[in-house]
């Protein structure tokens, strides 16, 4: 199953019979039986009939309000009364220093090798992204992600964890922007708002991530509020973030990569927004979900089981990995890592 992205402005949901309608006026522009989806994200001014709504309640299949900026504006989702143990187990693990400590490690890891493996990936196959000197510096960048990936281990606390992680993920972040398009690259990585269209990629496919990960914690049972790593904040889905990490590069980095570099989306693929910021005009935004949907399709092996699956199925696959490692199943969580 897979995430249903709509982007029409001025559209809406709509529910016949086991089928989801996307319409707009008297138009169908999309019928999609609901077995095929697993999540909804309804993106700028979308809207859903009753009806649909009441629909994908019954069915357990949350829906998500997110604005054209890439902010959550909110997520409809059904009761959720099951696996009550597990959350208990959840937030007393969330209170032990050590296990935070143990599964913070293993996450950063994860995080911090899937860097460096996509880095080196870009300094073998671009070279032509940098002369020289680029090159060197490139090196110095990667010399740094290699000795965060070794400090990881001695970190003693969540302070010192995560100040490795910000420090390897600003070297890499050096890396990255050498491996796009000199037009299409960035400075140095802006949120609130992106400054220009690299980050405004970045952020918008970040938070596409955090909901895919929001949701693999609810089909678990585990509550995406709650985490281990990230410090809890008031309106921080934490635990969702904390899976992020893994995902980051392998998943929204490369889709970055691939529709700059690739000419998929240009300069006049965005627009000024709020507060100086640029974001996506509707044409890129589709584009850019295009490519994230195929992203999520795209199958790997998965180094836990041996098998092939897709991100979207890996992305469940991690949640009830933690999931045993909160009950004791597992000794240890075992991070999602590419080759």
């Amino acid at each position: 199953m897979a995430t249903l992205y709509v982007t029409e402005q001025g559209a809406r949901i709509e529910k016949e019979y086991r089928r989801l309608l996307v319409a707009k006026h008297d138009d169908v522009l999309l019928a999609v039986p609901l077995g095929r989806v697993s999540e909804v994200v309804l993106v700028g001014r979308v809207g859903a009939t009753t009806p649909a709504l009441l629909m994908l309640l019954d069915e357990g299949i949350p829906l998500s309000f997110v604005s054209r900026t890439g902010k959550l504006r909110g997520r409809l989702t059904p009761p959720s009364p099951k696996n009550l143990p597990l959350r208990h187990a959840q937030y007393d693990r969330a209170r032990d220093p050590d296990f935070c400590l143990a599964v913070g490690r293993a996450i950063v890891d994860g995080k911090l090798r899937n860097s460096r493996a996509l880095a080196y990936r870009i300094r073998r196959y671009r070279p032509q992204a940098c002369g020289e000197r680029r090159r060197t510096i490139a090196a110095d960048w990667l010399a740094r992600i290699e000795r965060a990936v070794e400090s990881v281990a001695q970190a003693d606390d969540l302070d010192t964890l995560r100040g490795i992680e910000g420090a390897a993920a600003k070297a890499y972040f050096q890396v990255l922007r050498g491996a796009l398009r000199p037009e299409m690259t960035f400075k140095k990585r802006t949120r609130r708002p992106p400054r220009d269209p690299a980050n405004s990629l970045l952020s918008l496919g970040y938070t596409l991530l955090t909901q895919n990960l929001m949701t693999a914690c609810e089909v678990v049972g585990l509550d995406p509020y709650d985490g281990f790593f990230h410090a809890d904040k008031y309106g921080r889905p934490a635990l969702a973030l904390d899976l992020v990490e893994e995902f980051r590069g392998p998943v929204v980095d490369s889709v970055v990569q691939l529709v700059i570099n690739k000419r998929v989306v240009g300069p006049g693929d965005f627009e000024a927004g709020p507060k100086g910021g640029i974001y996506l005009s509707d044409r890129g935004l589709r584009k850019f979900l295009r490519q994230y949907t195929r992203r999520l399709n795209t199958e790997i092996l998965h180094p836990y089981y041996g098998r092939r699956l897709t991100y979207q199925r890996v992305f469940e696959v991690q949640a009830r990995l933690l999931a045993k490692t909160i009950r004791g199943e597992l000794d240890k969580y075992h991070p999602f890592r590419v080759r």
